[in-house]
């Protein structure tokens, strides 16, 4: 007679799939007819933040370091105050739940779902796998001609999100390009440095034919300061293992298309000869100036921008943009917001809610370079961590010249934020949370 000998237990699921859960919806088709709002992947985002609770209250454990709370919580007075000053009572419930969701909720619960470096390592790769999906649809699109109308022809990529979200395939693409970036400039083994290095040259295709401007600026000067944080020797290999790969893709491919050269030479001529959609932009942008000087410190309310535009905009700004293609009809998409993040939050919230949402991202910025700087000396095997965390906070803040919230690939910022927190705000390690 023999005896059965207990098994070992199993280490239980990270938590941190849920967060992948989140990202894998953002791989799914949206409705080419939708009109924006919520998504599923929003859904499952409030129940990632209803998980992080229950997972709270079973462990009976404190949620957050005091420095966590605050720069987590420094947005929710300015948000707040800027909704009781909202046109209507439903515009100021629904906004201020959008930005606690996606700057408040959603980050806090990624950066306790993470409980070491494995976890935020899957979580950068579950990016990268996304974002190598979304540029596969893309390059299909564009070499298809089935994308969106770019110049009369059906050729930008837009991956899954459709004309309505026109940016949503080059945010994904770059923030997987950036995490990339960090994960084949740390110092984990070879094998997860070359695949990450592989995965950063294929996306710079899908990038290139998103005909992105803001994307393309946002990326390059976020790998450039990776590279810099990396190491200037490592940075000078890396980079010239980039140019080569890119002029390699470009020339084989045919990338190089009369309209890439076309978008890329009209980043110098912003101001001398732009184009309608930078004479918008930039109408938009006085229009949200004029707004915050007529209302200082509180803004004209959340959601405000629309219903204040026109009262501050110039003849120059056009009545919409036409969007088509890509399984869409065509349509005349109003423009509702001044396509910068800063400006939005500054006209909306005023003075008082930029300093509070801007203010907590800087601290978030200073606190994660100073652990990556203490890291790097130290020789820690979580240097991948630490170049990921920053470049995709560091995307995000330099994105947000060019763009702000809206569409389907907003809770992927609100991912990308939780992991950046989780390594600048994390407690240290032997405190139970931090980066290990």
């Amino acid at each position: 007679m023999s005896l059965a000998l207990p098994q070992p237990l199993r280490p239980p699921a990270s938590p941190v799939w849920a967060a992948v859960a989140v990202l894998a919806l953002l791989a799914l088709p949206q409705n080419p007819d939708a009109e924006g709002g919520a998504g599923p992947a929003d859904a499952v985002s409030a129940l990632v933040v209803l998980l992080c609770v229950v997972r709270l209250l079973r462990q009976r454990r404190r949620p957050l370091s005091r420095t966590a709370a605050v720069v987590l919580g420094m947005p929710v007075a300015g948000v707040a105050l800027a909704a009781l000053h909202a046109a209507s009572p439903g515009a100021g419930i629904s906004g201020l739940g959008r930005y606690l969701q996606i700057f408040v909720l959603v980050p806090g619960a990624v950066l306790l779902l993470i409980r070491d470096r494995r976890d935020a390592r899957l979580l950068a790769w579950a990016l990268v796998a996304l974002a190598l999906w979304q540029g596969a649809v893309g390059v299909h699109q564009y070499v298809t001609g089935t994308g969106a109308s770019y110049q009369g022809e059906d050729v930008r990529a837009v991956g899954t999100f459709g004309p309505q979200d026109v940016m949503g395939m080059a945010t994904v693409v770059s923030l997987g390009l950036v995490a990339a970036v960090g994960l084949a400039l740390g110092h984990s083994e070879v094998r997860q440095r070359t695949a990450a290095g592989v995965c950063a040259v294929a996306l710079l295709l899908p990038l290139a034919v998103s005909f992105s401007r803001g994307a393309w600026i946002a990326t390059a000067v976020t790998c450039a300061v990776q590279l810099v944080l990396a190491g200037v020797r490592r940075a000078l290999k890396a980079a010239a293992a980039v140019v080569a790969a890119g002029v390699v893709l470009v020339g084989g491919f045919g990338v190089g298309s009369v309209m890439l050269q076309e978008r890329i030479s009209s980043i110098t001529r912003v101001t001398d000869a732009p184009d309608q959609s930078v004479t918008d932009r930039y109408t938009m942008w006085a229009a949200a100036v004029d707004m915050w000087r007529e209302h200082p410190l509180t803004g004209v309310g959340l959601k405000g921008f629309p219903d204040h535009r026109d009262a501050h905009a110039s003849l120059a700004l056009s009545s919409g943009s036409d969007t088509e293609g890509a399984g869409a009809a065509f349509r005349r998409q109003p423009l509702l917001s001044p396509h910068n993040m800063y400006l939005l939050v500054l006209g909306e919230q005023g003075l008082l809610g930029l300093l509070a949402l801007a203010g907590g991202w800087l601290a978030v910025l200073v606190c994660a370079l100073r652990r990556l700087l203490r890291t790097r000396r130290q020789g820690a095997p979580a240097l991948d961590c630490a170049l990921v965390a920053v470049g995709l906070l560091l995307w995000q803040l330099v994105d947000f010249v060019y763009a702000d919230i809206g569409g389907p690939s907003t809770v992927l910022t609100a991912v990308c934020l939780g992991l950046a927190s989780w390594w600048a705000l994390a407690a240290p390690t032997g405190q139970g949370a931090g980066p290990r």
